[in-house]
């Protein structure tokens, strides 16, 4: 499935790679009220909740083509991997993502930067691949952007206890040992189309992405946001955030900056078509269709 957006002189392209219902609502935000969520079911149904109140998400990379580059952000799950905790992701062996990549017009062979917005498993895995027992990079041809403190962060888990996060072993170390790597700042302008914004809270130094000039520009959000709930109540923290008042902090000040304007919001995990605009609501934000 092939969805190009084109602004500018750039062109988006959503690459998925599962869709749909994941997590139970009320686990996947531990401060979430089940008055909350029956006060916003009426909107959230059918399209954002399941009919047994789980979370409706999907999984996905973004390619950024520019004039000059092609560039990935974020790598979903990735095929072979042992994630033993989530058995929907454990040992996955499919061909859609690969599928998907080649009816968008794109081989491996054609990135020249893949940009992981934090080192979680569903953003890192396609960073890799297995080729005679090893892991190796799946773009052969690309660097890998990654945030100081986030890799370094990630780095120190790992050694500290692998079991932990076997995606850092499999996903993230390989393209180290490979010279893979670029290691920037969060707040890294990449050219005058392409910056990095620093969006810490749900990892220690998550970043989005600004792609475009102003005026005509996207955001990738990464997972700065999961749910448009958590536009409306920005201190909605989800289980896996590393500090999710930090993470309210992040959604404020981004669509503070960025809401009725017509930048366009590419969510990592909204269902499709996983693209809207961020408008002003009560004392907070929601997201419109683009």
């Amino acid at each position: 499935m092939s969805t190009a957006i084109e602004i500018g002189s750039v062109t988006i392209h959503r690459i998925i790679e599962q869709e749909g219902p994941f997590f139970e609502a009320l686990q996947f935000f531990p401060t979430l009220t089940r008055e909350l969520l029956d006060e916003n079911r009426s909107w959230l149904q059918p399209r954002f909740l399941g009919a047994r109140d789980e979370l409706l998400l999907c999984i996905q990379s973004y390619i950024v083509k520019t004039p000059h580059h092609t560039i990935m952000i974020d790598s979903c799950v990735g095929n072979h991997k042992p994630r033993p905790t989530r058995s929907f992701w454990h040992m996955m062996n499919s061909d859609r993502y690969e599928k998907n990549l080649a009816a968008s017009g794109f081989g491996v062979n054609d990135i020249d930067f893949v940009m992981c917005t934090h080192l979680h498993t569903d953003h890192v895995g396609w960073n890799t691949r297995l080729e005679n027992g090893r892991w190796v990079p799946t773009f052969p041809k690309a660097r890998y952007v990654f945030a100081d403190r986030e890799l370094a962060y990630w780095t120190k888990r790992q050694k500290d206890d692998p079991a932990a996060c076997p995606w850092i072993t499999d996903s993230v170390l390989p393209i180290v040992a490979a010279n893979r790597v670029d290691i920037v700042k969060s707040a890294h302008a990449f050219n005058d189309l392409v910056a990095l914004i620093p969006t810490p809270g749900h990892t220690i130094d998550h970043y989005s992405v600004q792609v475009g000039k102003p005026g005509a520009d996207a955001i990738i959000t990464g997972d700065m946001i999961h749910s448009p709930l958590q536009a409306r109540y920005p201190e909605l923290g989800m289980m896996a955030d590393y500090d999710s008042a930090q993470a309210g902090v992040s959604r404020r000040e981004l669509f503070g900056r960025f809401c009725d304007t017509p930048t366009l919001m590419c969510t990592a995990h909204f269902p499709s078509p996983s693209t809207a605009r961020v408008v002003r609501w009560k004392d907070a934000f929601d997201f419109i269709d683009a």
